[in-house]
């Protein structure tokens, strides 16, 4: 059987994936137990690997055996990720949080009803006379008194309040359910 240390003087491609068949499994469980994590582990395995390729010149084995400085790379490798992911996290605690941003479903979801409603209402309001649409426009829709509807109309208060009332009671007929009353002011009542 070849040794590490003939392996690694081979310091060939092939050579190497002897080395890593042969200490993979041992450097794998190693991180495993620093990281209690499955894909933590075999990331820093491969790391720790590619760390040995890449520093294949500085490498000096201990009686002539990779093993050991597998194992000590691998747990600096652990140590360096656990220190970078520690000042992502403290970085991330500084930064400002995002506001929530609220869904906005909902409020699309009302103004097609809304607007679905209000067709619905100003095609029943467009079967009213036009005096009975005009009081609703200013006194239900608007919220303009009974007395400053009056004037703007230039009919009496009583005459207003009659074209709104006369305007209700078909709006609720056609409507089949009373939508305009809560369109009312106190003022205008």
């Amino acid at each position: 059987m070849t040794t590490d240390g003939e392996l690694w003087a081979a310091g060939s491609p092939a050579a190497f994936a002897v080395l890593f068949d042969r200490h993979a499994k041992a450097v794998y469980n190693h991180c495993f137990r620093l990281t209690a994590s499955w894909a933590a582990a075999e990331d820093h395995t491969q790391s720790t690997f590619l760390l040995a390729w890449r520093k294949r010149a500085q490498v000096v084995l201990q009686r002539d055996s990779l093993l050991p400085w597998l194992l000590a790379a691998a747990t600096n490798v652990v140590r360096s990720d656990r220190r970078s992911l520690a000042r992502r996290l403290r970085l991330a605690e500084r930064a400002p949080g995002d506001a929530a941003v609220p869904d906005h479903a909902d409020d699309v979801a009302g103004r097609v009803d809304d607007q679905r409603r209000m067709a619905a209402v100003l095609a029943a309001v467009g079967k009213l006379p036009r005096a009975q649409r005009e009081a609703v426009a200013l006194c239900l829709w608007s919220g303009v008194s009974y007395a400053d509807a009056a004037a703007v109309l230039g009919i009496a208060e009583g005459s207003v309040r009659a074209r709104v009332s006369k305007a209700r009671a078909a709006l609720g007929a056609l409507l089949a359910e009373p939508v305009v009353p809560e369109l009312a002011t106190e003022e205008t009542r």
